[in-house]
């Protein structure tokens, strides 16, 4: 078996590239739009938790670009900055009161102060996501409708096309049909 030349190896790969720009360009959009969903599902249902990992940083980073993101972002963390605040603050008030039976309490105080920040840190992540959700939801429903618009005016340009070769056809028909009387009657002539 000959091994190819580099001169070989770039025609062959030159046409290889014509020959998958030739059978791009014979795709209509909606083939092209249709193999985009496809890949798109088949890769969701390979790997779904990455899509749901990647959909909930895109939605948190959306979020945090918007300024009710942004709001609520600084809100929960000024909510975390209190809760530390006030369980400093407990904290030292009951150092100075402890007996051996505060230890308990010491410890009590503690847990409940730590619960609270992360239930609240959960309760603004929560909210987070939901908000980020739904402007995912309404940008991927403005996409679409721009998707389906982009359809509409592409078939309409395509049926406006047709309709001007036919008409162009039929003229050129017509003229060609009279082209060839003249000659006939200037023959008989």
């Amino acid at each position: 078996m000959t091994e190819l030349t580099p001169i070989d190896k770039r025609d062959a790969l030159r046409a290889r590239i014509e020959a998958a720009e030739r059978r791009n360009a014979d795709r209509t959009l909606a083939d092209q739009a249709r193999a985009a969903a496809d890949a798109a599902i088949d890769y969701t249902r390979a790997n779904p938790l990455t899509v749901i990992g990647g959909a909930l940083v895109a939605g948190v980073v959306i979020g945090l670009l918007t300024r009710p993101g942004r709001r609520m972002a600084g809100k929960a963390f000024h909510n975390a900055s209190d809760a530390i605040s006030d369980a400093t603050s407990s904290v030292s008030r009951r150092a100075r009161g402890i007996t051996s039976r505060g230890n308990s309490r010491f410890s009590d105080l503690i847990g409940d102060t730590a619960m609270a920040f992360v239930m609240n840190l959960l309760d603004e992540a929560v909210e987070g996501a939901r908000a980020a959700q739904d402007r995912a939801e309404a940008l991927g429903d403005a996409a679409g409708t721009q998707a389906k618009k982009l359809g509409n005016n592409a078939a309409e340009a395509a049926g406006s096309a047709a309709d001007s070769t036919r008409a162009l056809a039929r003229k050129a028909s017509s003229a060609a049909a009279g082209a060839v009387r003249d000659l006939r009657n200037k023959a008989k002539v």
